[in-house]
């Protein structure tokens, strides 16, 4: 297997036919050193990918439980450099677990796209997720990350046509971030019934992995949709559990521990 370590997951847990659980925690909520703690025991506690999110001021694709998190990280003093070098500890420290980078492009601009680029690569981070990058600027970021081994997953949604759909399966790298509802993040009761034969249309047509998030808070809900992807993403549903347990290990490590499990099988 090639690539990072993103890549040699998906390419291992597609050879061994096993689904892959993504979780999102906000980097710096409640403070650094929690977020430190949490990322190796959510990656022992069955993460196959966590995404760390780089808090925002204007976070456009965040509902308010994630909105709340990114102002808790900024009050906190919570930088994209801070967030960096928090990886680069991690790394240091052994933990190998796939960790990918989502947040907004106005940071990344900010700090230069090659600085950043160059950064991430030696800090250890295997991917970027930029929801407000479209697929016609990807090249801004996604060439010179691809130049230094990471990945820059593209998203698409059920309003997103056929043909743009394909062209984000071709040009996506890592996986294929496939946004479940119209709308913003935030977990919900209950997911549109026609989201399995959307999943199934899309992983027909992507040449990457297919990973469904927004709105999955629930392990019957993973479990549900783990038959029709490749991977599936909680995001604001452990990000309200963190809250609740003030950066406590205990709350989030039961939380994902049922996600897996759900979406892991027998």
């Amino acid at each position: 297997m090639s690539g990072n370590r993103l890549q040699r997951h998906f390419e291992g847990a597609r050879r061994a036919g096993r689904r892959s659980l993504i979780v999102y925690l906000c980097g710096g909520d409640p403070d650094l050193a929690a977020t430190e703690r949490l990322v190796p025991a959510l990656a022992a506690a069955g993460a196959d990918v966590i995404e760390i999110g780089v808090p925002f001021s204007d976070p456009l694709a965040d509902g308010p439980t994630i909105q709340a998190a990114s102002q808790r990280a900024l009050a906190a003093g919570t930088t994209l450099a801070g967030i960096l070098d928090m990886v680069a500890r991690l790394r240091g420290g052994g933990c190998e677990v796939p960790l990918v980078l989502m947040g907004y492009l106005n940071p990344i601009v900010r700090m230069g796209v090659g600085a950043f680029v160059a950064r991430a690569a030696a800090a250890g981070v295997d991917g970027c997720i930029v929801p407000d990058l479209p697929l016609e600027e990807a090249a801004l970021l996604g060439d010179p990350a691809e130049a230094r081994g990471l990945s820059l997953v593209l998203l698409a949604a059920p309003t997103t046509p056929p043909e743009r759909l394909r062209a984000i399966g071709e040009r996506t790298r890592g996986f294929l971030y496939y946004v479940s509802v119209t709308g913003v993040t935030g977990a919900r009761a209950a997911l549109p019934p026609e989201l399995p034969a959307e999943l199934d249309r899309v992983r027909a047509v992507s040449q990457a992995p297919v990973a469904v998030g927004f709105g999955i808070s629930e392990p019957e809900q993973a479990r549900a949709l783990a038959a029709h992807a490749d991977a599936v993403v909680v995001g604001s549903a452990l990000v309200a559990e963190i809250a609740r347990s003030r950066g406590a290990p205990d709350g989030p490590v039961a939380l994902v521990r049922a996600l897996a499990a759900a979406v892991h099988g027998p």
